[in-house]
């Protein structure tokens, strides 16, 4: 294998491993937020994740399909090694996802309380103007009874 046919044989698994990561994102599309994010990187893990199958030549290949392959016709001793980088960039991945969680948790949190407070009615501890004004053009009316036991019509201001 020529370092062309290696390059291309790599470029042509790269777009393939495209192509599945953006069909498993469509799929984890309806669930929840905490559940479909580390699905969608254990994926990417399992399929951009590479191994090195040649130590002398420095030639790596997919750990997923170095660890298939060994597994299936039973030959070469790479599935171990394949397997190991497999947890190895997975523990990585899963540690820089959850520290991303962490700091954006806390941003999350005080943007929707910002927001929240953006669109809250305001405080109903004052009246508003309107109110104030509706109370003062109402007129009161003295309901009281004169000595005959008629009321009294006449409107006196209240203090």
């Amino acid at each position: 294998m020529t370092e062309n046919d290696y390059l291309l044989a790599w470029g042509g698994y790269a777009i393939a491993a495209l192509g599945c990561l953006l069909v498993w994102c469509r799929l984890t599309g309806w669930m929840w937020r905490y559940l479909r994010e580390p699905l969608r990187l254990l994926v990417a893990v399992l399929l951009f994740s590479p191994t090195i199958v040649d130590p002398g030549k420095e030639l790596f290949a997919p750990s997923i399909a170095v660890t298939a392959l060994d597994l299936l016709f039973k030959v070469g001793n790479n599935a171990w090694h394949a397997v190991a980088d497999l947890a190895m960039y997975g523990m990585l991945a899963f540690t820089v996802y959850l520290l991303f969680v962490a700091l954006r948790w806390p941003v999350e949190r005080w943007w929707k309380e910002r927001q929240a407070a953006k669109t809250a009615p305001p405080a109903a501890d004052e009246p508003t103007l309107r109110e104030v004004q509706t109370r003062e053009a109402a007129p009161q009316a003295d309901t009281r009874l004169d000595s005959n036991g008629e009321r009294r019509l006449r409107i006196e201001p209240r203090l």
